[in-house]
């Protein structure tokens, strides 16, 4: 799996609170959910992200509670990817679970750039400089799942 996409760039401790605000968990619709994410940390996320557009943050991405709805909320405003210098343990499994597809990846990445990201290889190549960077691929099942859109749609594929 390959993806190319615009960066929306934050910082460090993005927690699931601003990703997606604690008033807006009555909700499990996904466009619902999407129509509010970020919207206390970036109150313009939800105009100016287009699909494919990939989350780029410094450490502990998606720290804070164990809900689901923030993957979610980020997988249906029509982010590809979020990558990070790290992820919380409960928000990466999430990620997987849901179909958002992560990467833990520490390069220079700035706001805007463009970036190529090859998940079965580990590189991404940010557009701006033509540089390339390393990060470890998940291992080919858990591709599957991502790829699947989240583990109970690749359950479904294998039965």
């Amino acid at each position: 799996m390959k993806i190319t996409g615009k960066v929306i760039r934050y910082g460090d401790n993005v927690d699931t609170d601003v990703i997606i605000p604690a008033r807006h968990l009555n909700t499990s619709d996904p466009k619902e959910l999407a129509a509010h994410c970020m919207e206390d940390l970036d109150p313009d996320f939800v105009k100016k992200v287009q699909p494919g557009d990939i989350i780029v943050a410094g450490k502990n991405f998606g720290c804070g509670s164990s809900r689901e709805h923030a993957p979610i909320a980020i997988k249906a405003s029509g982010i590809a990817c979020v990558v990070a210098k790290s992820f919380a343990r409960i928000f990466y499994r999430n990620a997987i679970n849901t179909g958002l597809a992560i990467v833990e990846y520490d390069g220079d990445i700035r706001d805007g750039d463009q970036l190529d990201i090859d998940f079965a290889h580990g590189v991404i190549r940010n557009h701006r400089d033509n540089t390339q960077g390393r990060f470890t691929p998940f291992p080919e099942f858990l591709q599957k799942i991502i790829t699947a859109g989240g583990l109970f749609k690749a359950k479904e594929t294998m039965q």
